[in-house]
């Protein structure tokens, strides 16, 4: 399986020269624990390494991990930084995609997202009493059928409570052809990887999900609070 980990953000609000994900957690980079819970996975392959701000400090920092570098020049969303990465996809096999500032996913999560998938599609979901930041899963006749980003949804989009965390699964070869197909018509002018569930959907292909059940598990990291708030949850899973 490949495994893409996006970790090009900035982090301004860190207020810190270090770039966002190599800010630590319990003692440890937070891009470290993504890539060592993804090392865990039985068939995991080869792990490639979106970077962008700092990526020679973020090289250096990982220079002893079994990873794969590419270069994001340009910040333009998350469904762009996915096809920095194409060139070192196997197509042949399934690609899992990770974020370097959410650290404390755990393997067995991983493990469970990958065989909801099988051969096909499938996302990492949670239902949250406040699920503000997040993106919305949308349904039709209980089949996800998109997701919409909440700066993009309707007040009735943003009262669902299944949110989006990020991680999913996908085919590899219909992958790199839905990326080809994506568009920036957005408020962000990003291109956004979210929008594969809605072109999956339109083909008929079924996307399956999984719930995660702990918030603490698939929340990121983008300023000094949130990262207190992951290092009191990392020192209670202790």
């Amino acid at each position: 399986m490949n495994i893409v980990i996006l970790a090009a953000g900035l982090g301004k609000r860190m207020y810190s020269h270090l770039p966002k994900v190599l800010q630590p957690v319990g003692g440890k980079a937070m891009l470290k624990h993504v890539v060592e819970a993804a090392r865990r996975l039985p068939d995991a392959g080869k792990i490639i390494v979106v970077v962008g701000h700092g990526s020679e400090e973020v090289k250096e920092a990982m220079a002893d991990q079994p990873v794969t570098f590419v270069l994001q020049k340009e910040q333009k969303g998350t469904g762009h930084a996915v096809q920095q990465a194409l060139e070192a996809i196997n197509p042949d096999e399934p690609t899992l995609i990770l974020y370097g500032d959410v650290p404390l996913i755990s393997t067995e999560t991983l493990s469970a997202l990958e065989k909801t998938a099988g051969d096909g599609f499938a996302l990492l979901t949670i239902d949250l009493d406040n699920p503000k930041g997040y993106g919305r899963i949308l349904r039709e006749d209980g089949k996800v059928i998109g997701i919409v980003e909440e700066k993009d949804a309707s007040e009735q989009q943003r009262a669902i409570k299944e949110a989006n965390t990020g991680f999913m699964v996908l085919p590899s070869k219909e992958m790199e052809r839905w990326l080809g197909n994506l568009k920036n018509d957005n408020k962000q002018q990003e291109y956004y990887l979210t929008d594969l569930v809605a072109m999956a959907a339109a083909e008929g292909r079924e996307i399956k999900t999984f719930k995660a059940q702990d918030a603490w598990e698939v929340e990121g990291a983008n300023s000094k609070v949130q990262l207190e708030g992951l290092e009191r949850a990392f020192q209670l899973r202790q």
